[in-house]
């Protein structure tokens, strides 16, 4: 029996390596002649997980990149997107950064945002469950850093980016993009400039009711149709200075949204028409100094972020302008970072910065305002890395010191001024290349969103219901805990627990038949996460055991199962709460003429807590289907797909204390088709310079930001 046990684990390490993309040094590398020439290619992972974070590759993986990010994200095993409580991977709250700078925003506006970039304009998308010191503590439970650089050649290069999608569930709706991204570079200069436009139409249907007595009575349902359009352009500047390096970034994104709505409910009927513009820009400056020393960096860089945003609600029954609401935000960010290596142990490096930012945000309500906020936080940060033996080891700390005030339009608000200190530890043991058991433990702080705070409705609105921020949030502290096993990328066994104090969360209360939504802070709030990966190539059970350990695994050329479970559950005092089960299965399938059929299921059981909410339904369910296919050697590639083909995936949820039950829809079933067209060029061993809207900083397993 033991000899069977060795034989087991043995067999699905050398095939979890191979299959994913751990092959030996001499097949690490892929040789293609042409001409008597070698060109040499890295296999790219679909999915790598590192100590610190798990990296989700977009760019060759159509069956994410068919559509907006938003749906792409929500393919993820173990990403939680709900339009009630946020984003959530692993029990963990994420802060959202674009290419390595936090977006500062969420709730509606987030959403709005991620609908609005077309997914094929992604690189990669790393989730940092376990953020270090050198990040900023307010970065809470976990972050999600969307990249969207792409790499520069050392001449004039393009691609092409279409794609095209339609929904039929009550009528005809359409959804397209554009994009195109043109780089070059030479021995002294570089640059790079992406722009496109992204045009949707949706449906979104909603039901809010209440039982008494064995009655059930509509408070409130609503049929919005909706149109989104984006358009976007990011552009980038890069001057070499013999080792030193001067970046400039202009990112600029523009939104321009419509919803009619057709609600009625008890007591009401409206007919209402919101517009919603958001006009975001965001700028970058880095200098990066280098020495002989390659292991010794310092970078200084200036981030200035600016977003205004104007949402408008009127009746078209009564014609008269029922919201009038404003906000903008300026963000001023700088820090420096220096690292060097050191010999502490076997081999070891140290980190050390600092970082001053300062955020002030202005809301108004038919012109008047009604909230002017203002935060400054310092912050200065020490971490060390050792090596011994198979041991690694990461401890830092993080000192910040925070003031917040300012006021409504009738009180003050509650000052916070504090200076905290947020240490983290890691320790991690390697039984093998790409085998290790990590234990990790970190303290963090959320400040509240400039959507959680504004206390402007930005949502629709109607006599029964009512959309509100709360200025007087304060900031949640967050004890996270983790320990985890992982095997080559995609096999690996989690568990965390996050332990926050002055959690912010959405509460959803009636009184009287008024539904009011808003956020609060909940004392303490515990998360417990459980979560499996595993994946089973197909050939296990049509060659057996002897012939698969023969095979010279591919990624792309073999036909496997992905199989991803996890437990959660939310933990709040004096309130009786259940834990949910999230599963997801991925297949890929190899046709013939090498067409890739990929199958994506996800499933959340009901009957579990989300915070306060009660999933009454399970709150993802969706089966997604793609046929991809590449030409042309590789340069054009052309994906078609199914989302949600069932046309299951919907929402519905109790509010604990309550006898609510929120219910809405979006038309999700869709069919379409995307393109990525890179326009060939003569030169084809030109050499890959780093990309120049995000340039690596640091390696091994750190940020990969300006």
């Amino acid at each position: 029996m033991r000899n069977k046990t060795v034989l087991v684990v043995f067999f699905f390490n050398i095939v979890l390596s191979n299959v994913f993309g751990q092959e030996k040094d001499s097949k690490a590398k892929e040789k293609e002649v042409e001409l008597k020439e070698v060109v040499l290619t890295k296999q790219k992972k679909a999915i790598e997980q590192k100590p610190d974070r798990t990296i989700f590759d977009f760019e060759s993986q159509a069956h994410l990149n068919s559509g907006s990010v938003m749906e792409g994200l929500k393919k993820l095993p173990g990403l939680i997107i709900s339009d009630v409580a946020g984003m959530m991977y692993q029990g963990k709250q994420l802060e959202v950064f674009l290419d390595g700078r936090p977006l500062n925003i969420s709730s509606n506006d987030l959403n709005s945002f991620l609908e609005g970039m077309p997914a094929n304009s992604i690189e990669k998308v790393e989730i940092i469950t376990q953020p270090g010191a050198e990040f900023p503590a307010t970065s809470g439970g976990a972050i999600i850093n969307i990249i969207t650089s792409r790499r520069a050649k050392s001449y004039l290069s393009a691609t092409y980016s279409s794609g095209f999608n339609f929904t039929n569930y009550d009528k005809f709706r359409t959804r397209f993009n554009n994009s195109l991204l043109l780089s070059a570079k030479n021995r002294y200069f570089g640059w790079q400039l992406n722009v496109g436009q992204n045009y949707r139409e949706s449906a979104l249907w909603s039901t809010i009711s209440t039982k008494s007595n064995g009655n059930t009575t509509i408070l409130s349902d609503t049929d919005a149709d909706r149109t989104g359009r984006s358009t976007f352009a990011k552009s980038a500047l890069t001057f070499d200075f013999k080792k030193d390096r001067l970046l400039l970034n202009y990112d600029v994104n523009y939104n321009n949204n419509d919803s009619y709505v057709l609600g009625n409910g008890l007591g009401f009927q409206t007919n209402d028409f919101s517009k919603n513009k958001t006009f975001r820009q965001d700028v970058v400056a880095t200098y990066q100094k280098r020495f002989d020393d390659y292991d010794k960096k310092l970078d200084f860089r200036f981030n200035y972020n600016r977003s205004d945003n104007d949402f408008n609600l009127d009746s078209r029954l009564q014609n008269t302008n029922v919201l009038d609401n404003t906000s903008v935000y300026d963000y001023v960010n700088f820090k420096i970072d220096y690292s060097q290596e050191l010999k502490l142990l076997d081999e070891g490096k140290m980190s050390v910065g600092t970082l001053f930012d300062n955020l002030a945000f202005e809301t108004k309500s038919f012109g008047l305002t009604n909230l002017d906020y203002s935060r400054r936080t310092a912050a200065t940060y020490l971490e060390f890395q050792s090596s011994y033996k198979k041991i690694d080891f990461i401890l830092g700390g993080r000192a910040e010191d925070y003031v917040i005030k300012g006021n409504t339009d009738t009180t003050e608000l509650i000052p916070f001024k504090q200076f905290r200190f947020f240490p983290n530890a890691t320790v991690q043991y390697n039984f093998a290349p790409q085998i290790f058991f990590n234990v990790n433990y970190n303290k963090k702080i959320s400040l509240p969103s400039t959507s959680s705070l504004n206390p402007n409705n930005t949502n629709y609105q109607n006599p029964n219901i009512n959309y509100s921020g709360n200025p007087q949030l304060q900031p949640t502290i967050f004890d996270n805990f983790e320990v985890k096993v992982s095997a080559f990328d995609y096999a690996y066994i989690g568990y965390n627990v996050s332990v926050a104090k002055n959690q912010v969360i959405n509460r959803v209360l009636e009184n009287n038949n008024i539904v009011s939504n808003t956020t609060i802070n909940v004392p303490e709030l515990k998360i417990h996460n459980l979560s499996i990966g595993l994946p089973i190539p197909y050939m296990l059970f049509t060659k057996g055991l002897n012939e698969t350990l023969k095979f010279d695994f591919n990624p792309d050329k073999i036909n496997f199962l992905y199989v991803y479970t996890g437990y959660q559950i939310h933990q709040i005092p004096d309130l009786n709460t259940k834990g949910f089960w999230m599963f997801n299965l991925m297949s890929q399938i190899l046709l013939s003429k090498e067409i890739k059929f990929v199958t994506n299921y996800s499933y959340n059981t009901k009957g579990g807590n989300y915070y306060y909410f009660i999933a009454k339904e399970p709150f993802n369910h969706s089966l997604d289907v793609t046929f991809s296919k590449k030409f042309l050697k590789d340069k054009l590639s052309v994906s078609i797909n199914f989302d949600d083909v069932l046309n299951t995936n919907q929402q519905g949820f109790g509010s604990s204390g309550t006898n609510l039950l929120l219910q809405s829809k979006n038309d999700t079933r869709r069919i379409g088709f995307t393109i990525n067209y890179k326009i060939p060029t003569k030169n084809k061993l030109a050499k890959e310079d780093p990309n120049l809207l995000n340039k690596e900083r640091k390696e091994n397993n750190q940020l990969i930001t300006n």
